[in-house]
């Protein structure tokens, strides 16, 4: 199952999440940065989220590329 976690990228690239997630084992994640040029805040993020939801095709093209995944997975030791 799919989940959506809020975080931060740094402009050294590192990533922080908002909240602190447990996983059972480690898994890949996709990374979408929102083409907003303001700095970061509560309401732009929460724009950004409605943008993403809004754009039916793109939310369609990621379904599709993270199930495609899921084959890729089950081969993998970790």
């Amino acid at each position: 199952m799919s989940q959506t976690f809020e975080a931060i990228i740094d402009e050294h690239g590192a990533v922080r999440l908002l909240e602190p997630i447990q996983l059972e084992q480690p898994r890949r994640a996709l990374v979408t940065i929102l083409d907003d040029k303001q700095p970061w805040d509560e309401g732009s993020l929460d724009a950004g989220y409605r943008q993403m939801a809004a754009d039916e095709a793109r939310e369609a093209e990621g379904l599709e590329l993270v199930e495609s995944t899921i084959g890729d997975l089950s081969d993998e030791t970790w």
